[in-house]
């Protein structure tokens, strides 16, 4: 049978084998070749294939040559002077296209996660599909809860897997359970592929919460070895699934405008009924879960990694934020970050900061270490930083081992108090935003006449700071709206996929000329005979003047 590349890389693992021939096509062993058809037609094998997926989209979550690395850069969560994963060509500013041409620096990574995300939605939609084709047998895994354990978390991957292309792509192919395993859809928009993603996770809901869930053995939770080291109960799941539906439907809008006519409503509704506390997985080891950059490269001196100012200056109290923004852009040098907030070293110099946190492994809470000066890799102007985020140092000393945050309990709160303010329930939000600023030394916010007139006046304490129009050379308190950004932004740092950097592009706040998506790969496009094309859909200036 002859099919393009496209129709595999969009398939979902099960590319056994490829014969060259001419032209742009190739001879592909389809999925109906008798060693794919083994794995779906045993209840074994397919309770094999699912138990597989987790794993297969976290590694591909935290692969180093992704579009993650790459977000992480473009809005401020990180920084980077090597130009490996494409970090020192995203560092720069002013900022450049993403070039889609054939042979680009950066191809490797922009290809990445659309090619291993479209091969879970494939093996996840045959996963589901193979467990309705036992059921027309009067066949099961092994009970109907076993059947519908399996079934809920095939399409809540298959939903994540959808989700994170449309917070990342401009385009991608919806596939699902009803397509069928030689079938190849043609390529749809972001918001259509949202759109698809909402279903899958509301079919993972549902499916948890049918009486067939309950009926029989070895329904939930689910096996430790499904989300390494979770057992979920069903309760959990169902909130862990509710909580990516907030995520999602935010996360996808390409700008502030988009982003207001999010259903918000809807967006509260999933987010109080979602996680009740971080969620998090055990990476490393012999588990086969990784974090490749967050738990290892992130933690390399030597140009890997640094935290810039663009946001997390607006920490500082001390005046210091103000005087680097009065600096021409390319002049800047670092400074020494004063505040009330705990999560940063505790001193008002340089030298008291490195005596309370001198290691890899911070203090409990705190997530900077102001480095020691002998690591510094000074980088031009707005890159120059003292500080590297260290969370999970105790991990990195732990030969790569630990506990990761896929989701902190605060993600999914500031999604709910962001909902509030965009319907206007400010005590709601205020009761929510308040929870880590009262954990972190930050003075509490009172009463407030709107979201987005300051909070308070006292320059000395209030956090965060943020640059004032029209000349963004000086700060002031912030609202209630960036109070939820700032706790927002520094509990989801280096966690989950693609949070600042569809945060940022939803609220206008990205450095000019960011670019807001990725185009699908060349070699995609190529595989299907259509033109490729570079990435052009960029950021205007945005609220700080960044």
């Amino acid at each position: 049978m002859r099919k393009h590349v496209s129709q595999y890389i969009a398939g979902g693992g099960v590319l056994l084998g490829l014969m060259a021939c001419s032209g742009d096509s190739l001879n592909v062993v389809n999925i109906n070749n008798p060693d794919v058809a083994r794995a779906y037609a045993t209840p074994a094998g397919v309770e094999g294939v699912v138990a597989g997926l987790g794993v297969q989209l976290n590694n591909t979550q935290r692969a180093t040559e992704s579009v993650n690395t790459q977000a992480r850069i473009l809005a401020g969560e990180n920084i980077a002077s090597v130009a490996n994963f494409g970090m020192a060509a995203r560092s720069q500013i002013p900022r450049s296209l993403i070039s889609n041409e054939l042979g680009n620096d950066n191809q490797t990574g922009n290809l990445a996660n659309f090619n291993q995300f479209s091969r879970v939605t494939r093996t996840a939609s045959n996963a589901i599909a193979a467990v309705n084709r036992l059921a027309t047998t009067g066949q099961t895994i092994g009970s109907p809860a076993q059947d519908a354990r399996a079934k809920a978390f095939a399409f809540l991957i298959l939903g994540q897997a959808l989700g994170n292309l449309a917070l990342a792509y401009d385009s991608a192919a919806v596939v699902t359970p009803a397509t069928p395993s030689d079938v190849v859809p043609g390529l749809s928009g972001a918001t259509q592929v949202n759109t698809a993603a909402l279903q899958m996770l509301d079919s993972a809901i549902a499916i948890a919460n049918s009486a067939a869930a309950t009926t029989g053995a070895n329904g939930f939770p689910l096996p430790t070895t499904w989300i390494s080291g979770v057992a979920l109960t069903r309760d959990n799941f169902v909130r862990l699934a509710r909580s990516y539906k907030a995520r999602v439907r935010a996360g996808v809008a390409r700008t502030p405008a988009a982003r207001a006519a999010v259903d918000w409503t809807a967006v509260i509704a999933d987010a109080t009924n979602g996680i009740t506390a971080d969620f998090t997985i055990s990476l490393g080891g012999t588990t086969g879960w990784s974090a490749a950059y967050d738990f290892n490269q992130m933690y390399v001196t030597g140009g890997w990694h640094a935290v810039p100012y663009f946001y997390y200056g607006m920490a500082d109290v001390s005046g210091s934020y103000d005087a680097w923004l009065a600096t021409a852009r390319d002049s800047r040098s670092d400074f020494t970050v004063v505040t009330p907030d705990t999560r940063w070293p505790r001193g008002t110099t340089r030298a008291a900061q490195q005596a309370t946190a001198p290691t890899l492994s911070l203090p409990t809470g705190v997530y900077f270490r102001n480095r020691p000066t002998g690591e510094d890799v000074p980088l031009v102007g707005p890159g120059d930083s003292q500080y590297d985020f260290r969370r999970y140092g105790a991990a990195w000393l732990n030969a790569v081992t630990g506990q990761y945050t896929e989701m902190s309990k605060t993600e999914v709160d500031m999604l709910a108090a962001e909902g509030y303010i965009r319907t206007n329930n400010l005590p709601a939000a205020i009761a929510l935003v308040n929870v880590t600023r009262a954990r972190n030394g930050l003075d509490a916010i009172g009463s407030v006449a709107s979201a987005t007139a300051a909070y308070s006046t006292n320059l000395a304490a209030c956090v965060p700071r943020v640059p004032v129009a029209p000349s963004f050379t000086s700060t002031t308190c912030g609202s209630l709206l960036e109070a939820m950004k700032y706790e927002k932004r520094i509990e989801t740092a280096f966690t989950g996929y693609f949070i600042w950097f569809s945060d940022n592009r939803g609220w206008g706040d990205l450095v000019e000329g960011t670019p807001v998506e990725w185009p699908v790969p060349y070699q995609e496009m190529q595989a299907r005979q259509k033109a490729y094309y570079n990435g052009t859909n960029r950021a205007p200036r945005g609220t700080y003047g960044f």
